[in-house]
């Protein structure tokens, strides 16, 4: 009889989950996020992606990589 050893394969970031929570988290304006949140609103994030907030991050939460370079890129003061 032999063995033999699997490997786990690689999985992609994109795939859905089973609880529905976000893969990462997106920046979008502070004035649209409670608006989202109680009416079902879609909000626009800094990259383009449109969808109600559903949930919000924890510390250490994954951030978009675009959204993230264009708030970094956003002057101080900037949040409206």
């Amino acid at each position: 009889m032999s063995t033999e050893t699997l490997t786990k394969p690689e999985t992609d970031s994109t795939e859905s989950t089973d609880d529905d929570s976000p893969k990462m988290f997106h920046y979008v304006r502070k004035n649209k996020i409670a608006e989202s949140a109680v009416m079902g609103t879609h909000v626009v994030a800094l990259c383009g992606e449109v969808f109600p907030v559903t949930k919000s991050p924890k510390p250490g939460s994954p951030v978009c990589p675009k959204c993230k370079k264009i708030y970094e890129g956003l002057r101080p003061g900037a949040d409206d």
